[in-house]
C-alpha cells in the first residue's frame, strides 16, 4: 500500500448549524450525496461558469465539513468563502500545518482512523488521511504518477484556476457537480453546457515513445493548436484538449505533437464521453 505525504495541501473547516446548507448553495458538487467516509471533488466558481478554485470535501463530524485544496490558494478560498457567508451560522477557518497523506492500490487502508477517507474521483481504492496516517514509504512524484495514470486533473499542474469549466476537467463525470441539487454560483452556465452538449475540451490521457516536454507545452497537430500537455510523468500525462480537433487529427492519420515529441492521445477509460462524429462548425 503505497502512501504519501503531500506537502502541498491545506485543509479548511466549515462548521457550524448552516454549514452544509451554505456550501450547497454555493459550490457545485451535491452534498446530500456525501457519505461519511468519502471525499469527493467540486469547485467554486465564477458566475461566468469558470472554476475558481478546486477541492475535495468530505465530513469531519456533526456540521462539520473539511475543504482540501491547494495550499497556495487557500487563504483567498477562505476569504472568498467569508464573502459568500452573510448572515450563515458557519464559521471558516483554515487548519495551521495539517497532517496530510495518500494511500492507494490497497483496501487495507479502509481500517484506518475516523479521519481517513476514500476519495471517490478514482475507481481502485485511493483513500485521503487527515492526521494518523501509514508510515510515507512513496514521494509525492509516485503518488502524482498513480494520479496521471487514471486521467485525474487538478489545478496548478493541469489547468490554471478562473480558465477552465468543470466539463474540461470531467467534474461533470466524477460526481463533482451536482445537476440536480438546484442553484449554485456559475449554475447557468454549467447546465447549459451538459443539456446542450457543447463540451468540446476534455481531459485525455497522452504517451510518447520518449519523455514528454513540461506541462504547459501546446498539443499542435497540423499547423493548429488542439490542447495543452498538464502533468507528466516521464512518457506519460495529463492533457486539455479541442477533442473534435483530436478527433480530426486522428481521422486524417495526422501527427500531434507536444513540442517536438509525437504523442498518442487516449480517452481515460473511466470517462464516460467519446470523440465528436464530426469536427464543430468552426472547424469545418
Amino acid at each position: 500500500m503505497p502512501t504519501a505525504t503531500l506537502a502541498d495541501r491545506a485543509i479548511i473547516d466549515v462548521s457550524g448549524p448552516d454549514a452544509e446548507h451554505f456550501l450547497q448553495n454555493i459550490l457545485t458538487l451535491d452534498l446530500d450525496a456525501l457519505g461519511d467516509r468519502a471525499a469527493r471533488p467540486g469547485a467554486l466558481l465564477a458566475p461566468q461558469g469558470k472554476i475558481m478554485f478546486d477541492f475535495l470535501v468530505s465530513r469531519s463530524g456533526e456540521n462539520a465539513l473539511r475543504l482540501e485544496c491547494r495550499a497556495d490558494i487557500a487563504d483567498d478560498f477562505v476569504r472568498r468563502l467569508t464573502l459568500y457567508r452573510l448572515r450563515a451560522k458557519a464559521e471558516i477557518s483554515k487548519q495551521d500545518q495539517p497532517d496530510i497523506a495518500v494511500s492507494w492500490q490497497d483496501d487495507s487502508a479502509a481500517s484506518q482512523s475516523d479521519s481517513t477517507v476514500r476519495d471517490s474521483r478514482f475507481l481502485s481504492p485511493v483513500f485521503r488521511h487527515y492526521g494518523a496516517a501509514p508510515v510515507a514509504d512513496a514521494s509525492e512524484a509516485d503518488w502524482h504518477a498513480f494520479r496521471i495514470a487514471n486521467g485525474v486533473a487538478e489545478s496548478g499542474p493541469d489547468y490554471a484556476l478562473s480558465d477552465a469549466f468543470p466539463h474540461d476537467v470531467l467534474l461533470d463525470l466524477m460526481g463533482g457537480v451536482g445537476f440536480k441539487k438546484g442553484c449554485f454560483i456559475g449554475q447557468e452556465v454549467v447546465s447549459r453546457m451538459q443539456h446542450r452538449g457543447t463540451a468540446r475540451r476534455r481531459v485525455l490521457l497522452v504517451s510518447a515513445a520518449s519523455d514528454l516536454p513540461a506541462p504547459g507545452t501546446d498539443l499542435v497537430s497540423g499547423g493548429k493548436l488542439i490542447g495543452t500537455l498538464g502533468s507528466v510523468s516521464g512518457t506519460t500525462g495529463i492533457a486539455i484538449a479541442r477533442i473534435d480537433r483530436v478527433k480530426a487529427a486522428l481521422d486524417a492519420g495526422a501527427e500531434i505533437t507536444a513540442g517536438d515529441v509525437a504523442i498518442t492521445p487516449a480517452i481515460p477509460g473511466w470517462a464516460g464521453f467519446t470523440y465528436p462524429e464530426a469536427a464543430s462548425a468552426e472547424d469545418a
